[in-house]
């Protein structure tokens, strides 16, 4: 019996022991013969190793499938070349993120503004199209999601986004720094509360709330654009007035911090956190869906819901039955709904079967 990190797991192998959820839930009995799909169920579950038979007896012997039975994109993916590539880039650029708004708090110095736009731009033409954005970051989950690492992620969403917006170069690298810096104030907030594992109890909530204006104060001493600090400022606000510090309202509330919450949102929601699993990139398209026009600014969710649903196109993912498929065809009345073909060939639309929704892209 060989303890194996799930990272390390091949199709073919037989697990020895009955594998369990941290609830308590049996995911795999003893002896089963591990496909992609279960491999890709433990990882959703977030196991990180089972015992692995070494040579099973007669008794148990277990013939392997004559052929693979379904490799998921996200496993495809994380053994290319050019995401293995991406990640050492990615890694690179979160550090020297980190070290200058460290230097930043504790030396009093200035935003390296020009080094910081060229290395996150470069980052995403070096690697990445509008469409590959998306799946590296998803892939990236597991490796990083400190709040240098989600600053860098909603730098690169936001630039995307504006390009979509067809905003001009100037403001694109703007917009990119604003991302990049807009938690700025989350480095002078109690890290055991912004830490805490479990619910924040009213004043704990109130001391995160605070980092809006901890970070407009920070960035007020700095030689920037008024929009990279109003943005720091204003990106949890919401054009219904439901946001903080201010509850400012649609018209009140800078362009640059609209669209900073929406890449915000979608990174914290689809991000691990030590109190939460990420939430399937589905569920928080659903969830836009549903408040979305009330919440953000009405030309920015549309523009990207509508480019963000493409870069899911033949992604595998999970039902909450179990099944697994790919995304074959988008609903535009429905985007989180999608036609999903299965891997034994059947065909499910979603518009259609209220009963299942897609719970994790694998």
């Amino acid at each position: 019996m060989i303890k194996t990190a799930i990272k390390d797991l091949l199709p073919g192998t037989v697990n020895a022991m009955p594998v369990f959820s941290k609830s308590g839930q049996m995911i795999l009995p003893a002896h089963s013969l591990l496909t992609s799909q279960q491999i890709s169920r433990l990882e959703f579950y977030g196991i990180e190793w089972v015992n692995i038979q070494e040579e099973p007896s007669d008794a148990e012997q277990i013939t392997p499938p004559e052929q693979e039975e379904f490799t998921t994109y996200s496993q495809k993916l994380r053994k290319s070349k050019e995401f293995h590539m991406f990640k050492v880039d990615y890694n690179k650029k979160t550090n020297l993120l980190k070290s200058s708004i460290n230097d930043v708090i504790t030396k009093n110095a200035d935003v390296d503004s020009n080094s910081l736009i060229q290395q996150v731009s470069s980052l995403y033409t070096n690697h990445l199209t509008s469409l590959s954005v998306f799946d590296m970051l998803h892939n990236m989950r597991q490796i990083d999601d400190s709040t240098f690492a989600h600053s860098v992620n909603v730098a690169l969403i936001s630039r995307m986004l504006g390009g979509w917006l067809h905003l001009s170069e100037d403001d694109l690298d703007i917009l990119t720094l604003a991302g990049l810096l807009h938690d700025i104030g989350k480095c002078v907030i109690n890290t055991k509360v912004l830490l805490k594992p479990g619910p924040l109890t009213p004043l704990e909530y109130a001391e995160v709330k605070r980092h809006p204006t901890a970070g407009a104060k920070l960035l007020a001493s700095q030689s920037l654009d008024s929009r990279i600090q109003e943005a720091a400022l204003m990106h949890h606000e919401r054009c219904d007035g439901s946001g903080y510090p201010s509850g400012l309202q649609r018209t009140e509330i800078s362009e640059f911090a609209k669209i900073l919450a929406i890449a915000d949102v979608y990174d914290a929601m689809t991000s691990n956190r030590c109190y939460r699993k990420g939430l399937c990139p589905f569920e928080v398209i659903a969830t836009f869906e549903r408040e979305g026009l009330e919440k953000y600014e009405t030309e920015y969710i549309l523009t990207f819901l509508t480019h963000i649903i493409d870069s899911y196109m033949g992604n595998s993912v999970l039902l909450n039955d179990g099944s697994i498929g790919n995304v074959l065809m988008i609903n535009q009345r429905r985007l989180s709904r999608p036609l999903i073909r299965l891997t034994n060939n059947e065909y499910i639309d979603l518009m259609k079967r209220p009963d299942l929704h897609i719970q994790a892209i694998i």
